[in-house]
């Protein structure tokens, strides 16, 4: 039996997941749940309740994306996105637990600014602009963000920078962040975000 996978079509962390298991060929049945009604099955298999999970016909589960990330690719790498010959390197790693730390901590609190009035939107969008900073640094100097080629942080970073994107899209496009933008536009319109993006019915 194949591995189900709970997921929700623009959760970052579950586009993240989906975009390791196509490019993997590993297959999977997706189940796309209502976040506001998560099904029992789900619960019963992660309490925690997030997206996404993965959940194989011996009872075993991954319920981190990027574990799931790691074990599709540790199955099948064709476009070697992992860069290092037992895995992912450091330095990848490092960068990605800035985004998911740091990162995704501002851009929830830029994201969901009128929840939080004790400041401006623009002091969350500030802080979360460290890290803009830090990946267009990077993209000055290559096309991705570990050189010339995509590798794993590229597709596990992406889709929060695509959140941050659409919170006011018209700000970052004027901004200095230029390379990033450039990255952003190239991971958007690639044939694998769209296929990632593709709607399934709830089940």
């Amino acid at each position: 039996m194949k591995p189900l996978l709970f997921t929700f079509r623009r959760c970052p962390f579950a586009i993240r997941a989906r975009l390791a298991l196509i490019v993997s060929g590993v297959e999977v049945n997706m189940h796309e749940v209502s976040l506001r009604d998560k099904p029992q099955a789900l619960l019963a298999c992660s309490p925690k309740g997030t997206v996404p999970v993965i959940q194989f016909s011996d009872g075993r589960i991954i319920e981190e994306s990027l574990d799931i990330m790691q074990w599709a690719l540790s199955v099948n790498d064709p476009e070697q996105w992992l860069d290092a010959p037992n895995g992912a390197s450091a330095e990848a790693l490092s960068l990605i637990s800035q985004n998911d730390g740091p990162f995704k901590q501002a851009l929830d609190l830029y994201k969901y600014s009128v929840r939080f009035p004790e400041h401006p939107e623009s002091y969350y969008r500030a802080q979360a602009e460290v890290f803009l900073l830090a990946l267009d640094t990077r993209l000055r100097k290559n096309t991705y963000l570990m050189g010339d080629r995509i590798t794993l942080p590229d597709m596990a970073i992406f889709p929060f920078i695509r959140q941050f994107s659409n919170v006011n899209q018209e700000w970052l496009y004027a901004s200095k962040y230029q390379h990033l933008n450039q990255w952003l536009d190239k991971l958007l319109g690639s044939s694998i975000f769209h296929a990632v993006m593709l709607k399934h019915p709830s089940s």
